[in-house]
């Protein structure tokens, strides 16, 4: 069986010879993670896409001048993370609303829109439900956790990326201060500053210790029926069932708020509490708009 690193060699070969289909696969294996990387230091997938490109567009062109003194990977991060710094430099910040301005109590005054690349976006999570490695799908969530990524958008670029490839892909701080012509010592300094300013936006519970508690949540498909209950808004929850794909009542769940905020959820399960409500005990898929007749 053929080594990897034999592999990498002769399609680097190859690609220094100008072959563009060679330099594809060569790179083939590390755009998923470059991608995920230029997500964390912009804050836009598109953007990401963009920074990516013009990685690879550099990689491309300055194939020849690789010397070898590092790995292929250290030195695309290396490309990469210098084009997301000069994208930042010119580009505005991506900011979740909250960090545009405080939040508006006149609900009927929306303001005037905020146009142009300014908000963060959301990063589609692709680690499926069946997850063979569990570590990697937690590095995963856990470095574009949004919270995180919204709190790395406060930092200097230079601290931003110091942060990311020290905390996140675990760089040493010597192929870090290599990547940002650097030394050691000011990457360690910067890697300081950049976690307590972290620190201060991220919640002390990360969303991946949260989640421990509810993966289940999403085990099966739900439909919900908005309803009211004391005065207050509610749901009529259906939950399908894994046996014939039914739609049935699972809960009634009804929302407190305070201050324009959900407080509290308390779920009634006793289906005799359901009837009351005059809940059938099926949801038809072919109008889920409407309640199917009491069965």
């Amino acid at each position: 069986m053929e080594s990897p690193r034999r592999n990498e060699a002769e399609l680097l070969a190859r690609a220094r010879g100008g072959g563009a289909a060679a330099f594809d696969l060569l790179v083939a294996e590390y755009r998923s993670e470059l991608t995920a990387h230029c997500y964390r230091m912009l804050g836009s997938p598109q953007d990401a896409e963009d920074a990516v490109q013009e990685s690879l567009l550099s990689a491309w062109k300055g194939l020849a001048g690789f010397e070898g003194r590092s790995s292929l990977r250290t030195w695309l991060y290396r490309i990469g993370t210098n084009a997301c710094l000069r994208m930042s430099a010119r580009r505005p910040r991506r900011l979740l609303s909250p960090d545009q301005g405080p939040a508006r109590r006149d609900t009927a005054d929306l303001g005037e829109p905020v146009t142009g690349p300014v908000w963060l976006e959301p990063w589609p999570d692709d680690v499926p439900a069946d997850e063979p490695d569990p570590a990697a799908s937690y590095l995963r969530r856990e470095g574009v956790e949004l919270a995180f990524v919204a709190a790395l958008q406060h930092l200097p670029g230079t601290q931003r990326a110091v942060l990311i490839l020290r905390e996140v892909l675990e760089f040493s701080a010597a192929e870090v201060a290599h990547q940002l012509d650097t030394t050691p010592a000011s990457v360690n300094s910067a890697l300081q500053r950049a976690r307590k300013a972290v620190e201060q936006r991220v919640p002390p519970v990360s969303q991946r210790a949260e989640l421990a508690l509810t993966e289940r949540v999403f085990a099966t498909a739900w439909r919900l029926k908005p309803m009211w209950a004391n005065g207050q808004p509610a749901l009529a929850c259906y939950q399908q069932s894994p046996d014939d794909g039914r739609f049935l009542l699972g809960a009634i769940n009804v929302l407190s708020l305070r201050a324009g905020r959900i407080t509290e959820l308390t779920g009634f399960l006793d289906r005799e509490v359901h009837r009351r409500f005059g809940l059938p005990r099926e949801l038809r898929e072919e109008h889920p708009d409407q309640f199917s007749p009491e069965r």
